[in-house]
């Protein structure tokens, strides 16, 4: 796996995971690289410096700053649709519908919906993202607060 900083054409800054770097020249080729912040499909490489690995860095050490790594990346993309998107709680696949079908303003929104509920809106062609659980979403007594598992990506694109 390579981590590649990239930026679109209106300067917004993200990161990417790819399986080496021929696979991020095919995916940006096919146009399915783009910008989570804009939706914008101009992206490119931004500087930066290279990752020397150390010989003393174990495996395991390695992975485990990769999954920090992807835990930190998960946690921007949920602030990112809590400040941004509208929550709707367990409406979520019926609003999701309201606004494909144009009966409902167009605008992104994100709450719960059952995994069957998932599969039903990505077959009727409704573009949903889930969004894993994190730690940083503690609630006082130490539980996990409900998933957030899906935000309609209309607002993206």
């Amino acid at each position: 796996m390579i981590k590649y900083r990239l930026i679109c054409d209106d300067e917004h800054e993200f990161e990417g995971w790819f399986r080496d770097s021929a696979d991020y020249d095919q995916q940006a080729e096919d146009g399915l690289v783009e910008c989570p912040v804009c939706g914008s499909e101009e992206v490119r490489k931004a500087v930066m410096a290279p990752a020397i690995a150390k010989r003393s860095g174990s495996r395991r050490e390695r992975l485990a700053g990769i999954r920090k790594d992807m835990v930190q990346a998960v946690e921007r993309a949920r602030d990112y649709v809590e400040k941004n998107f509208d929550y709707v709680g367990e409406q979520f696949p019926e609003e999701a519908r309201k606004i494909h079908y144009g009966e409902a303003e167009d605008r992104g929104i994100y709450g719960e919906a059952s995994g069957k509920d998932v599969k039903e809106l990505i077959e009727e062609g409704i573009d949903v993202s889930p969004l894993p659980k994190t730690k940083e979403k503690a609630d006082e007594a130490g539980k996990l607060k409900p998933a957030v598992p899906a935000a309609s990506a209309k607002k993206l694109n």
